[in-house]
């Protein structure tokens, strides 16, 4: 009688075991936790409205901005308007040429230093602007645009691989309802937005830096201040920034010397790659939710002065350098501010906000149907804190 029972009670543990080894498999996938394991099928390439494609590529703006700067090269500054250069160094104290601050305010400038520094201003305009154009696999050289030079900057191995793990820290309200400071900080690499402060908030946004990610406006905003100083994270955390306006090559001319830390302007095509990405989201929401034709999007995003937020650019670039991204601070909620560290409640209307939440879904969920990307680029993980 014992002899039957062994078999019988051997094959209960081992039914038990599997069934518990599926249960574990099953509630991990269910949080994200593993990737499911492949299936042996095909993956199916996504669909995409190739409507919505075509016109995500059109650049609204592009002949506005080719005109602005036709102009700079030139030497006029006269249209700028509040985006005029702001020189507030004492280091230029002679009346051989006077300008106006954004402001308002003469500014004194000697002669041969403003030259030169007009001529270094040209010299990188012209620059990045002939890089003008879409590149599919762009994101394939963020890594030796970003972190060898802030890596050669350090003296450091130029190390060709992506770092392990990256925070991006968004400035949403909804920050302030958390807990995240300590897992922000765990992450390898930290990224922080347009120098948002961490000053009494370490326990919800945590207290390291390693990237600062800026538009040119907060440079614009720094040129006016002694030593053109933007370093609210220390003097050696390096600034990333994307352009807003082509005048504001003229703050990054004077600053640049100043900075201890590099100061590093993305591609313009891996702008344009962001601007396509967010574009056609926008669009695809904007015909779901209002069912109304593509072609009246224009009139409810501003046109050709819709872009894309610092937020979402920086997560792309998270995307590039880092095997590992993780995303807190972005997403609204009726209850919370706009910015954590500010009372600001409005958003700008010329970000759709809503499409690039959408984005960052996809990211966790589909990252396959993100059109745009190269498929020599593979997608890093990604996990969406909300």
């Amino acid at each position: 009688m014992k002899r039957s029972v062994r078999p019988l009670f051997s094959v209960l543990i081992l039914v038990v075991m599997a069934a518990t080894l599926s249960c574990r498999v099953a509630i991990r996938r269910r949080f994200g936790l593993v990737r499911p394991e492949n299936s042996g099928v095909l993956a199916v390439a996504p669909v995409l409205n190739a409507t919505l494609l075509k016109f995500a590529a059109v650049d609204l703006g592009e002949t506005r901005v080719k005109q602005e700067i036709e102009q700079l090269l030139e030497g006029n500054f006269g249209n700028q308007g509040r985006n005029r250069p702001t020189l507030s160094s004492g280091r230029y104290n002679r009346p051989e040429i006077r300008l106006r601050s954004s402001r308002g305010l003469p500014i004194q400038l000697r002669l041969p230093k403003f030259h030169r520094l007009l001529l270094d201003f040209r010299r990188n305009l012209h620059n990045w602007w002939r890089n003008k154009g879409f590149q599919s696999d762009i994101m394939l050289e963020l890594v030796s645009q970003v972190r060898v030079p802030i890596d050669r900057h350090n003296g450091l191995v130029r190390l060709e691989r992506r770092y392990l793990s990256c925070a991006v820290v968004g400035n949403s309200g909804i920050l302030l309802k958390s807990d995240y400071g300590e897992l922000i900080d765990s992450h390898e690499i930290v990224i922080r937005l347009n120098n948002a402060r961490t000053g009494g908030f370490e326990r919800n946004v945590g207290s390291k830096t390693n990237i600062s990610f800026v538009n040119s406006n907060i440079l614009h905003l720094c040129a006016r201040r002694e030593g053109c100083f933007c370093h609210p994270y220390g003097r050696t955390v390096p600034i990333v920034m994307y352009i807003c306006q082509p005048v504001h090559f003229l703050d990054y001319t004077l600053c640049n010397s100043s900075h201890r830390a590099p100061l590093l302007i993305t591609d313009l095509r891996f702008d344009v790659l962001c601007t396509r990405i967010v574009k056609y989201y926008s669009l695809k929401r904007f015909v779901e939710v209002t069912k109304r034709p593509v072609e009246e999007w224009v009139y409810a995003h501003d046109g050709s002065l819709f872009h894309y937020s610092s937020g979402m650019q920086a997560i792309m670039l998270a995307l590039g350098i880092c095997d590992k991204v993780s995303i807190f601070g972005f997403g609204k909620s009726t209850s919370a501010k706009h910015h954590y560290h500010t009372n600001q409640k409005a958003e700008l209307h010329l970000h759709d906000y809503e499409a690039e939440y959408d984005l960052y879904r996809d990211l966790v969920e589909s990252p396959q149907v993100i059109p745009f990307i190269s498929d020599k680029f593979k997608l890093p993980r990604v996990v969406y804190y909300q």
